[in-house]
């Protein structure tokens, strides 16, 4: 029985290759289309919300990873994340901003305060791994035809999901091992509220998101098929 190609996805309805590209231009496609929506994420970043009790933020990240993979498939969709992984590790100021945690509370978008810088050193450092992987996920359903139906939410629950798995491990971890957040020169420990480190954990890396990521997949789970509707419509034309 022969295997069922993968579903088109919207990067390539709205960039189409050319059959009479070199290898070279199609690679050189590829690869702005990754680069464009690693910087789809990173401008998602600079819509960050500082928490009072934790040292992580909320962003507008986990849109930008949904779209991401959604748009480009499992394996551009990881690579667009890496490359973000990457270019933030180097440090270009693509990463969430590094708010005070006695200071700045809201920043949106502009003027640009992106962090640059090694992961390992973030609260938020396992959630950088987690896009990448949450990417992959969200582009295999969308490689299914799920982005252009209303169950794309189901799909992008899990991706959601996955995401969260390296983030609240490395958050567990700086928690355990008494790491010292640099900015107030205090253990994480003593600054996230909790009984145990478990406790602490869910209260410093999921509790206070589940709202958000729900507002925000829901908008990425609008995004995607009403792109597909205005593409359909434009062929139409």
């Amino acid at each position: 029985m022969q295997a069922q190609s993968p579903a088109l996805t919207l990067a390539d309805a709205l960039v189409p290759a050319i059959r009479s590209d070199s290898r070279v231009m199609r690679w050189a496609r590829e690869l702005a289309l990754m680069v464009g929506f690693a910087a789809l994420v990173a401008l998602c970043a600079q819509v960050t919300v500082r928490l009072p009790f934790t040292p992580v933020p909320i962003t507008g990240q986990t849109f930008g990873v949904l779209v991401a993979g959604g748009a480009l498939g499992m394996w551009r969709g990881a690579g667009s994340l890496a490359i973000y992984f990457v270019a933030g590790t180097a440090g270009l100021p693509v990463f969430a901003p590094n708010l005070p945690m006695d200071g700045q509370v809201v920043h949106f978008i502009l003027p640009w305060q992106g962090f640059g810088g090694a992961p390992w050193d973030l609260t938020s450092g396992g959630y950088l791994v987690g896009f990448i992987a949450a990417a992959m996920v969200a582009g295999y359903f969308a490689q299914k035809g799920w982005d252009r139906k209303p169950w794309v939410i189901g799909g992008f629950l899990l991706s959601n999901a996955v995401l969260y798995i390296p983030g609240l491990l490395w958050l567990a971890y700086l928690l355990g091992s008494g790491w010292v957040h640099p900015a107030v020169q205090r253990p994480l420990a003593e600054i996230i509220p909790g009984a145990s480190t478990l406790e602490k954990t869910l209260v410093g890396g999921l509790y206070p998101y589940i709202m958000g990521d729900l507002v925000k997949l829901y908008l990425a789970s609008l995004a995607l098929p009403s792109a597909w509707a205005l593409v359909r419509r434009t062929r139409q034309r």
